[in-house]
């Protein structure tokens, strides 16, 4: 005898595990961004960027202020941020019947490589003096886009399947290809605000954030969803069925 499983009860290839790291990636970020944040004198969440809290060194770049005492642990919140993500991706679309699994398990690593540029090449003026400024844009680029693509994806694959992979999917790949298109919008205005637009319409830190933060956000709701189908799932009677 064997036990039916519903794939509406589950995600196929998903863990408690996954979910955990999606959830934590999150929470990990935005504690020690605020943590970093409150020890950076005068610091701007609407002006400064989020790598400022980064740069080791005080020092006056472009126009603002850098003094970041607790850029170790903002370092390390990036390292710490790129890993879960991916390995939450990984172990949600591992073996899964996902449609875009594996563009999903590509992007999701991306984006790890690239917090984990954004971490190791700060992007203070030294580094810039160094001719390393590139490296730490491709960290910044990857981070976002392939953040950003890895919630599309999923989303997609939520509205693709004419099944149910999880409760409630038609809405989560909605509210999935939204956020993500949303983070999307916001690094594009990052730069079509400062160089294309005449009048100035939010400041760059605003922006930046708003790029950041949907992929926060999004990571958390895909986290807790899961949290939640695993524990409808454990509550169900295993149905026996005859091979």
């Amino acid at each position: 005898m064997r036990e039916i499983r519903s794939d509406a009860a589950v995600i196929p290839g998903s863990s408690a595990t996954a979910a955990i790291c999606w959830i934590l990636a999150g929470v990990v970020y935005l504690l020690v961004e605020a943590l970093a944040a409150s020890a950076f004198p005068s610091y701007s969440y609407a002006m400064n960027y989020i790598s400022d809290l980064g740069v080791p060194d005080v020092e006056i770049l472009g126009n603002r202020a850098i003094d970041s005492p607790l850029h170790v642990f903002m370092n390390i919140a990036f390292l710490v941020h790129g890993f879960l993500f991916a390995t939450a991706a990984i172990n949600t679309a591992r073996g899964s019947r996902f449609p875009l699994r594996l563009p999903i398990i590509a992007l999701a690593i991306a984006h790890a490589l690239g917090m984990v540029l954004i971490a190791v090449v700060n992007g203070g003026a030294h580094n810039n003096s160094l001719g390393l400024g590139g490296i730490h844009l491709l960290g910044a680029f990857l981070a976002f886009v392939g953040g950003h693509l890895t919630a599309i994806c999923f989303g997609l694959s939520l509205l693709l399947r004419r099944d149910h992979l999880m409760r409630g999917g038609r809405l989560i790949g909605v509210v999935s290809v939204a956020i993500g298109l949303v983070g999307v919008l916001g690094i594009v205005m990052l730069q079509v605000d400062v160089r294309v637009l005449p009048g100035t319409i939010l400041a760059d830190g605003t922006w930046e954030r708003i790029g950041m933060y949907a992929i926060v956000v999004w990571e958390m709701i895909v986290g807790f969803v899961l949290l939640r189908d695993q524990k409808i799932h454990r509550a169900q009677p295993k149905v026996p069925a005859l091979d």
